[in-house]
């Protein structure tokens, strides 16, 4: 067990660029605008940031389109500002991380540009192209997440060219050992400049089956999971042929080695499978991932059932790895919209913090998850997201959590510009960080005194955890540490709850400020609406 990695408990902020602090008017958040909330950031208690795409890109998917991996995009700023932002943040105390997305790139990236314009090329295996059936129709039934068939047609080689996202964003052709020493390369340039770790997006989609197999199909029933309601083809298959190869162990084993050149540098990758849970253990080893994380809590599903049987399900699964949790992120609804349909008062956005942050494992808080913030409901005419305007109205995309931060309670809520990317809802002006910084009895303030708190409790920071046998709605377990022994327990719902405290176990009470503290009565636990007990075991 090794404590002393930075990265083992740390709790990351995820910054959203585009939608954070715009410095220069244009309606787009940018590199200076993270720079100048880098104080804010550090002043929650958190370890690390994790940026969002800033490179140069398009825009088709908001930056996960790269065009260029080695430079920053104008809209964001420039490299320069980027070594300010990373000088900024190691003086404050605070690691950087960097999404790289390296399974596609964008149509506008010059390998593909040189790629597409024939099949005898330097770049022409560079991607995944295929030759179309005899009747003209793609090669196979693979699908695209976002909605339609995963083939795109290029008259140039009169082939079809895979894309497992929009049609903008064409996926690599990792068989090829040139595309592999390209996309490290290229790692590597970020490394150099001084990043702390990498958030690897959608890694287990880097190879394809070779043989281009097809999808076998999904039964109805099971069509569920990440947004993949039954009105997108996507949850119609299993999707056993165009992801989560076993080729890509070999890969991540050599982008470990890579890292390991670079002292306590870390991964982070996101994992969405089939059996993501498993793939996560199969990811995160020694040799591999640092550390993984997957969508099972960034569903509708809330129980505490439900987040007893994921963690032990993970636990079971991953002897040597370390998971990171969230509940919140830049393409999901954001958690406390999600999470109060069973009910909601005050106190949920602090318990919701508390709890991501008991489990074993790294956390990642998605920014405005400290403030409370609820989803934002964005009109059709302003939705931006390709993904909504495609299944809207059922599913009306990702725009909903990528609202700018509310800073203070003026019109453009201090984000900096009067006409937003997307527009900014009163009810987040209400909750904007200069009023909760002002309310010590604020979300925000809350989340501070916890974060701080945490760090005081090595049992929570590294500690095994074990669940107790509690009935909904109470989520109970233990983190032990070398000896020392925590209990934990969360009341997730909207009214007080009381729990007897299971036979032989005597629990000492433990101050744990910044949420809803329940009490002990004679060995009956009175848990307040989203109340928590933290207690140490004797």
């Amino acid at each position: 067990m090794t404590t002393s990695r930075w990265w083992r408990g740390a709790v990351i902020y995820q910054i959203y660029p585009r939608s954070f602090l715009d410095t220069n008017g244009d309606g787009v958040g940018d590199l200076p605008g993270i720079i100048d909330k880098l104080d804010y950031v550090a002043s929650l208690g958190v370890d690390a940031i994790w940026i969002s795409p800033f490179f140069k890109s398009p825009m088709a998917d908001f930056g996960y389109d790269i065009a260029d991996y080695r430079d920053v995009d104008p809209m964001f700023g420039t490299l320069g500002d980027f070594d300010r932002l990373l000088a900024k943040a190691h003086a404050l105390g605070l690691k950087v991380m960097i999404d790289q997305v390296l399974s596609h790139t964008s149509i506008e990236h010059a390998w593909f540009k040189e790629s597409r314009e024939s099949r005898d090329n330097p770049k022409a295996d560079w991607y995944v192209w295929a030759d179309a059936k005899p009747d003209g129709s793609p090669p196979n039934n693979w699908l695209s997440i976002f909605g339609g068939v995963a083939w795109q047609w290029e008259p140039r080689r009169c082939q079809y060219f895979l894309h497992n996202f929009l049609a903008s964003q064409p996926d690599l052709n990792f068989h090829n050992p040139d595309v592999q020493a390209a996309t490290l390369d290229n790692v590597k340039f970020w490394l150099d400049r001084g990043v702390d770790g990498l958030r690897l997006d959608a890694i287990n989609f880097c190879f394809h089956d070779a043989r281009l197999r097809d999808n076998p199909p999904k039964p109805e029933a099971l069509r569920v999971g990440r947004g993949f309601s039954p009105d997108n083809p996507y949850a119609f298959q299993y999707h056993h042929h165009n992801n989560t190869q076993p080729e890509n162990i070999a890969f991540l084993e050599d982008l470990r080695a890579l890292l390991d050149r670079y002292g306590d540098a870390t991964t982070l990758g996101e994992i969405s499978s089939e059996d993501s849970l498993a793939t996560m253990a199969e990811y995160v080893t020694e040799r591999r991932l640092h550390m993984g994380y997957s969508f099972e809590l960034l569903t509708d599903d809330c129980t505490a059932a439900y987040v007893r049987g994921t963690v032990e399900n993970l636990e079971s699964k991953m002897s040597d790895g370390w998971p990171c949790w969230a509940i919140s992120n830049h393409d999901v609804q954001r958690a406390v919209t999600r999470w109060s349909r069973r009910g909601a008062g005050p106190g949920l956005a602090e318990q919701l913090v508390a709890l991501v942050c008991s489990l074993r494992g790294s956390v990642c808080l998605y920014q405005g998850e400290e403030l409370g913030l609820t989803e934002a409901e964005v009109p059709f005419e302003a939705l931006q997201d390709p993904y909504g305007i495609t299944f809207w109205p059922k599913f009306k995309g990702r725009d909903g959590c990528r609202t700018p931060m509310p800073w203070d309670g003026s019109a453009d809520a201090g984000f900096g510009s009067d006409a937003p990317w997307l527009p900014i809802p009163a009810a987040h002006r209400e909750r904007n960080v200069a009023l909760q910084d002002a309310d010590p009895r604020s979300p925000l303030n809350a989340v501070r005194r916890f974060l701080r708190w945490r760090k005081t409790q090595p049992a929570l920071m590294w500690g095994d955890i074990a669940f107790i046998d509690a009935p909904e709605p109470v989520l109970a377990f233990t983190r032990t540490l070398d000896g020392e022994r925590r209990l934990v327990v969360f009341n997730l719902s909207a009214e007080p709850v009381s729990w007897p405290l299971p036979p032989g176990l005597t629990a000492l009470a433990l101050d744990a400020p910044g949420v809803n503290a329940a009490r002990l009565d004679a060995g009956q636990l009175q848990l307040p609406a989203h109340g928590a007990l933290f207690a140490a075991l004797a």
